[in-house]
């Protein structure tokens, strides 16, 4: 999905619609009003205000007012004078050969506008020369109002103001050349100001097959523009208005007074056409006009997507804390990077779509990254909330890689418990079905509680029975122990719950557990469509077999050797035998456990017993059967929680008595029956 987003983006820039156009345009106001503020030392306005109409009367007041203003301003000193005032009508007043007297001893620049409609006025043409066909590019118009005839002629240059509004409206760019018609191609005002400043005959456009890309005036470095002859204004730079002193100076002559300006957007507020005229003038002066490649869009485009896809690349991969700096670091650089370029060589780069639509696909790549992240957070919790205690759920919703799919080989300790005689239970609620499901709920639930109180995972429930392990899917420090004291605990909450059952005249409930501890498989099993986290592997098949034994050796938990091993420290367990469960070949050591070191601490004679039962299986083993059996009866009556051991042993080994099991017997006990 982030991907289609970025190339919904990328081709959204290409297509470069209206609020994309306002958004990058936006931007490079921004570059300008970076800058320091410097004040022009050569040009200057001369505004015609309100004093100047008070003065003078109404607009437009007598030619010879003009005529003496332009006497005045050159007596000051003025380099050059420039009227962007038009004088398209014949003065009422007849003032206009005392204008045209003065415009034909001094240089003076006037202007020519440029129309939307096709009117009969025809423009006053100046030299040009060109090479390549510039006309295709240029901003066509179908007409032009011009100065009256005798004060065009008189004019040593006359430049077409035209101002072409970006799609926003604001002026940014201002074009050098138009075109009026099919054909005739008109300098701007800024460009005849400076062919009459160096009395040339002509100013020159370069016309390459992309359009124009370059204009000059000889005695001026050459200016680059974009394809239709527009250079972008540098609005940073102050001109000075209405100063005494105009040694030296271009001095533009325009309207300010209300409501006979004309004011124009810019991107530091409505200025008078004059001084967009006398700010594009002093960016070509300065010799560093701003520039944008022709083929920075293409820059751009290519740029965003790029960064793009390092986004989809990495963030889904790192987690926010390592992702976030790198990408503030990308933002800022790029960021730097394009006002640096603006600031040093006046190099025009986007970086606001970049980074906007980039910030839009990091927070789209993090909510994708966190909605995963929720969802298998929920998935886990679904899966291991009934198997699992909340703070074992909330490790591997934090860990979620400690679930490895398929499955892996480790030391688990697992647990079987089953109900005993669980038929004639049964057999009490033939009429209430109902019932029973509430009995095995009672017994279940405590159980369960038990188990995961001791950070263990249910694996299933099989009818009433219990399949718990110890260290997946989390790691469980000490798992043998805990798996143990899980068994002793559900011991004493089953005879809490026994007191309740016969309390209301119900039967009490016996329990087996065997509890073995070995290198099984866990992970997902199943099929593709279903599938459960469980194990696999002998360990656990020997669990449920000891489980089976318990009843036939008389103790509820039966341990496994290595489980023995692994709890001696911490809990009392006494070997029982060994036995061969059923389908095994391989004898294993089996053990009991009798309580934790609180019960060791009650019971002072738990080590003379130990010792006198360690006998009694060297004893048995060895076939010494009169011996054994009077160990036996010693430790069965002063033993009393091995007493039902110690009734099936001397059983067996009144058996045993009875049929030798032979010289070569090692010990073994075989098991017919799970």
């Amino acid at each position: 999905m982030v991907l289609i987003t970025l190339l919904i983006l990328t081709t959204v820039r290409w297509w470069d619609p209206g609020p994309v156009q306002r958004l990058r345009l936006l931007n490079f106001d921004g570059y300008q009003h970076l800058l320091t503020e410097t004040t022009s030392d050569k040009i200057v306005l001369y505004d015609i205000g309100e004093e100047f109409l008070k003065e003078h009367g109404q607009w437009p007041p007598k030619r010879t007012v003009f005529a003496q203003l332009t006497a005045d301003l050159y007596n000051a000193g003025a380099g050059l004078v420039v009227f962007n005032i038009l004088f398209a009508e014949e003065d009422r007043l007849g003032g206009d050969d005392d204008f045209v007297s003065v415009l034909q001893q001094v240089p003076v620049v006037g202007t020519q506008v440029a129309s939307t409609r096709a009117i009969d006025t025809v423009a006053t043409p100046r030299g040009l020369s060109f090479s390549g066909d510039p006309r295709p590019w240029l901003y066509t118009y179908p007409g032009a109002v011009s100065n009256i005839k005798p004060i065009a002629e008189a004019l040593a240059g006359i430049g077409m103001v035209s101002t072409v509004p970006e799609v926003d409206g604001v002026v940014r760019r201002y074009p050098l050349f138009v075109r009026v018609g099919e054909k005739t191609i008109y300098p701007s005002l800024p460009m005849e100001i400076l062919r009459v400043l160096v009395n040339s005959k002509s100013a020159q456009i370069k016309t390459e097959a992309a359009g124009i890309s370059k204009v000059r005036v000889r005695g001026f470095p050459v200016v680059q523009t974009d394809a239709h002859a527009r250079i972008w204004i540098d609005y940073s730079t102050k001109i000075p208005r209405n100063q005494e002193h105009f040694s030296g100076k271009i001095v533009i002559v325009g309207l300010t007074a209300e409501g006979l300006t004309q004011t124009v957007p810019t991107p530091f507020g409505s200025q008078d056409i004059h001084e967009v005229n006398a700010k594009t003038l002093h960016t070509i002066l300065s010799g560093t006009s701003i520039k944008r490649w022709d083929i920075a869009n293409q820059l751009e485009i290519l740029d965003f997507f790029l960064f793009g896809l390092i986004l989809i690349v990495l963030v889904p991969r790192v987690g926010m804390k390592w992702t976030l700096p790198v990408v503030l670091f990308l933002f800022s650089t790029g960021a730097w990077s394009a006002v640096y370029a603006f600031n040093h060589y006046k190099i025009l780069f986007d970086v606001s779509y970049p980074l906007l639509g980039g910030l839009l696909l990091y927070v789209q790549l993090l909510f994708n990254k966190y909605a995963r992240e929720y969802a298998a957070k929920m998935l886990i919790k679904k899966q291991f909330g009934t198997y699992l205690s909340p703070a074992m759920v909330m490790i591997l919703q934090k860990n979620p890689e400690l679930l490895k799919l398929g499955g892996e080989t480790k030391k688990l300790s697992i647990l079987f418990a089953d109900i005993r005689g669980f038929t004639p239970i049964s057999e009490q609620y033939k009429t209430d079905p109902q019932g029973l499901t509430s009995l095995i709920n009672r017994f279940l639930t405590p159980m369960t509680d038990f188990i995961m109180s001791r950070d263990g995972t249910i694996d299933k429930y099989m009818g009433d029975c219990i399949m718990a392990f110890w260290n997946a899917p989390v790691n469980v420090e000490g798992h043998e122990v805990k798996a143990v004291e899980s068994a002793l605990g559900m011991v004493h909450r089953l005879k809490e719950l026994n007191d309740e059952l016969e309390s209301e005249g119900l039967m009490p409930i016996n329990i087996g557990i065997g509890i073995n501890t070995g290198e099984v498989v866990v992970g997902n099993m199943g099929s593709e469509n279903r599938f459960d986290y469980s194990i696999l592997g002998d360990a656990a098949n020997l669990a449920s077999r000891l489980e089976g034994q318990s009843k036939g050796y008389g103790v509820t938990i039966i341990l496994g050797e290595e489980t023995a091993d692994a709890v001696q420290h911490e809990l009392f367990s006494v070997e029982l035998d060994s036995i061969a469960v059923k389908g095994k070949k391989d004898a294993v050591r089996i053990f009991t456990v009798l309580g934790n070191n609180d019960w060791v601490f009650h019971n002072t004679n738990w080590y003379m017993y130990q010792q006198q039962h360690d006998k009694f299986l060297a004893l048995y083993r060895a076939q010494k059967w009169i011996v054994a059996e009077k160990f036996a009866n010693d430790l069965r009556d002063g033993w009393p929680e091995m007493e039902k051991y110690y009734d099936i042993m001397l059983d067996r080994i009144s058996e045993f008595k009875k049929n030798s099991p032979g010289e070569d017997w090692d010990g073994v006990f075989r098991a017919v029956s799970k």
